[in-house]
């Protein structure tokens, strides 16, 4: 739930003691990670979650160790404090955010049966992505893959025999009032998440606009019924891809005309893909975008530095945190 919850809000870590509790970011980091836990406890009580507990134990515990061990190496080789170790416990724990979001969002999307390794290393590309892909921003660099989403993605390539979690189990055992009070209420939680913390309310709506355009689209070129083509809109799935994993701050454009075109692209490049016969749409169009993403900002900062001589050369990537 990816960057977003699905994920997504797995961002930068926060910084302890120089974040205010009502800084948004991680205000936001805080509803994503509690929102995904408490989705996560439902899920294996009540709504029918068919993997074991291990499943979000592996995950949590595996990018727990790659966060602190990145953190450790990284404060070792700059000479700095280990984060993790210092401050209150409110930094410590505001510190593994990311990693706690990044995990709980891996577990609920992926499934390999009774098999673990496949969960472990989909969380441990998905936290040591941070740090191994970033592009110039500014004076700094920032990575540009949405963490889980990118773990998931190359886990699928790497175990093509495992798949993502089956759409039903999410409402299996729902019924009644709860086969529709939940997904109003994902959709309310994220809705206010990104209104008030993400601000990526222009993704989402060019995403779901542009969604809808390449189902019609091709509908008409290929002969898919419409409905089967807009069918995955009304998915708990989509609803937690939308408002929780491509809407991911730390990977998508800040500015309103940037989002909009990142949306129009995804949703592009899903309808290309579903054409091709490409599975796991979704996963692959979101890497898709953000590596491109990722370029664009690699020939941005050779164009500035071109552009003006003498100009300092782009920052070296820096820790995960």
């Amino acid at each position: 739930m990816s960057g977003n919850l699905l994920l997504g809000s797995q961002t930068a870590a926060a910084s302890p003691s120089k974040s205010a509790p009502t800084d948004p970011r991680l205000v936001g980091l805080r509803r994503f990670a509690l929102t995904g836990t408490i989705l996560t406890l439902l899920g294996h009580t009540i709504l029918g979650f068919e993997v074991s507990w291990a499943y979000p134990l592996v995950s949590l515990f595996t990018a727990y160790a790659v966060e602190a061990i990145i953190e450790v190496v990284d404060a070792w080789a700059r000479r700095r404090p280990v984060r993790f170790l210092n401050g209150s416990w409110q930094d410590k724990l505001d510190f593994f955010l990311p990693a706690h979001i990044t995990a709980v969002s891996i577990a609920l999307l992926i499934y390999a049966n009774e098999n673990l390794w496949p969960v472990a290393f989909a969380a441990a590309v998905a936290v040591a992505s941070k740090t191994l892909f970033r592009a110039p921003f500014g004076k700094k660099t920032r990575h540009f893959l949405n963490p889980s989403n990118f773990g998931i993605t190359v886990t699928i390539l790497v175990f093509p025999w495992i798949t993502t979690t089956p759409p039903y189990q999410f409402t299996e055992n729902a019924m009644g009032a709860i086969d529709w009070l939940l997904p109003l209420v994902l959709l309310g939680l994220g809705g206010m998440l990104n209104a008030k913390n993400t601000l990526r309310i222009p993704l989402i709506g060019a995403w779901l606009a542009g969604f809808a355009l390449q189902g019609i689209v091709r509908s008409l070129i290929t002969d898919t019924p419409i409905a089967a083509a807009l069918f995955p809109m009304t998915g708990t799935v989509f609803v937690l891809y939308t408002l929780y994993m491509c809407s991911d701050p730390g990977t998508t454009p800040s500015d309103p005309k940037g989002q909009v075109l990142f949306g129009f692209s995804l949703a592009a490049t899903y309808g290309l893909l579903m054409s091709l016969h490409v599975p796991f749409g979704f996963f692959f169009a979101l890497t898709l975008v953000c590596l491109v993403r990722g370029l664009g900002m690699y020939v941005q900062s050779w164009n500035e530095r071109t552009e003006r001589p003498g100009a300092p050369k782009a920052a070296v990537p820096a820790s995960a945190g």
